[in-house]
């Protein structure tokens, strides 16, 4: 279905140490690139005597909308591996920060990718994954002589109410998964007197 997406069910973190190098990981459910920066600078604030605060994020359905920062570290070694973690889970609407405190024995690139991708791993399995629907919204109104075609519509395609009023002239909004939408509005469309809003 291609109106499916998936996201975390709850804020996740991980602690992980690598040659004395410690790395806790925090995975933040989020709902905008604006929300994301927020909290992952709130992060950085917190953390702020750490020597590198890395993060990735993803978000919206399509999983367009992507960001990854190295925060210092050699390029691709920590905000891309994040990020790859996001990514192999399908996860979307979703910021992780990775927090890094040195222990003094250079980790090397491999052993840089390595840890932030196990970092970022362990706080994401902590936070679970949950499967969301698109839904589409559609907002209309029809002659109270029309009540039983609507009605007959509504219950045949399965669409949710979100909000109804019934009186000479009627309204409705109605809730439905995206791949269902077209079949919703164009059995509506039939239906006399009925104009969307």
């Amino acid at each position: 279905m291609a109106d499916i997406f998936y996201t975390i069910e709850r804020e996740g973190t991980g602690k992980f140490t690598e040659k004395k190098s410690r790395f806790l990981s925090f995975a933040y459910h989020v709902v905008s690139a604006d929300d994301a920066k927020a909290r992952l600078k709130a992060l950085q604030n917190e953390y702020h005597d750490a020597r590198h605060v890395c993060w990735a994020y993803v978000i919206g359905p399509e999983r367009k909308e992507w960001q990854a920062n190295d925060n210092g570290e050699p390029s691709g070694t920590a905000g891309k591996p994040i990020l790859g973690q996001i990514n192999s889970l399908e996860l979307t609407d979703v910021a992780v920060g990775v927090v890094r405190y040195f222990g003094g024995i250079k980790l090397g690139t491999p052993g840089l990718i390595a840890a932030y991708k196990e970092a970022a791993s362990l706080a994401l399995e902590a936070s679970g994954k949950k499967e969301c629907v698109r839904q589409q919204l559609y907002s209309f109104t029809f002659p109270y002589m029309a009540m039983n075609d609507v009605m007959k519509v509504v219950k045949s395609t399965g669409a949710e109410v979100i909000s109804q009023q019934f009186d000479n002239s009627c309204s409705m909004t109605l809730s439905i998964r995206m791949d269902d939408a077209d079949n919703l509005y164009g059995r509506l469309s039939g239906v006399s007197g009925l104009t969307f809003e």
